[in-house]
């Protein structure tokens, strides 16, 4: 079994080698990671000048590569030319607060994960729910289960020819491993729209913006994300990539919008 790992808080971030600690075991390794912080880069990558890719030597994070880019340049890059061999999985992760209903379209480490699947790669991407690292350990053991329970009964099985595989999207509540038995497969719930930005004024006098929080969650009904969370549970929200909107398609094509 190969399992290429990425994440985007960077290749120096807990998350990452404690997901990479844990799953050591299940077969080999490949890291690539970004050399910095991208939270929020979503599916981003890096256009406008080369990348450079280098190996860590020596330390707890020995042979781990790390890249100048955004989490999808590192899995683009992996699976485009650097890897001999493809992987059999790709996991992103563990990701350093809660990647929920809409945060899956900014998400990098989600970013890092679609990456994979848009190679025909299963993937998973692994969030803990509060920022802070507490119980990493115990959010580690649980991705392995996961990971451990998607190698013994892949979610897609046999895919077809051109068929995309499905991404999983797991958020782990920072709670002990015993109290994390309990697993729930999920929709994504909803928010409300994000808080205002703040407005400050740089040592020039000069206007800056920070991005405000994200907002509240105003669907967290029961089956969505939210909501196991709420109760305490690991929720995992298989994801696809297709976009389009067929019911408004069919609508569009009934209508004046197509024209022959």
């Amino acid at each position: 079994m190969h399992i290429l790992i990425a994440n985007d808080d960077g290749y120096l971030a807990p998350g990452l080698l404690a997901l990479v600690n844990a799953l050591r075991p299940l077969g080999k390794i490949t890291v690539i990671a970004p050399e910095q912080n991208h939270s929020g880069a979503s599916n981003s990558l890096t256009l406008s000048r080369p990348l450079t890719v280098n190996r860590m030597a020596g330390g707890d994070r020995d042979n781990f590569l790390y890249v100048n880019g955004t989490p999808t340049d590192c899995v683009h890059i992996a699976l485009t030319g650097l890897l001999d061999s493809k992987p059999d999985l790709v996991v992103s992760g563990i990701n350093q607060g809660e990647n929920m209903g809409e945060d899956v379209l900014y998400s990098g480490t989600v970013a890092a994960a679609i990456e994979g699947v848009m190679f025909g790669i299963p993937a998973i991407a692994f969030s803990q729910v509060a920022k802070g690292w507490a119980r990493l350990d115990d959010a580690a053991q649980i991705a392995r289960d996961i990971v451990m329970q998607q190698i013994n009964s892949p979610v897609d099985g046999v895919l077809n020819a051109g068929e995309k595989p499905t991404l999983l999207n797991v958020n782990i509540p920072n709670l002990p491993y015993e109290s994390l038995k309990s697993w729930r497969v999920t929709r994504l719930g909803n928010r409300h729209h994000s808080q205002n930005v703040i407005m400050q004024n740089n040592p020039r006098g000069e206007p800056i913006y920070w991005i405000g929080p994200p907002g509240d969650a105003r669907d967290a009904t029961e089956g969505t994300d939210f909501h196991a969370i709420n109760q305490g549970q690991v929720s995992i929200t298989p994801l696809q990539l297709d976009l389009s909107h067929l019911k408004t398609r069919e609508k569009m094509i009934q209508s004046q919008w197509q024209k022959n």
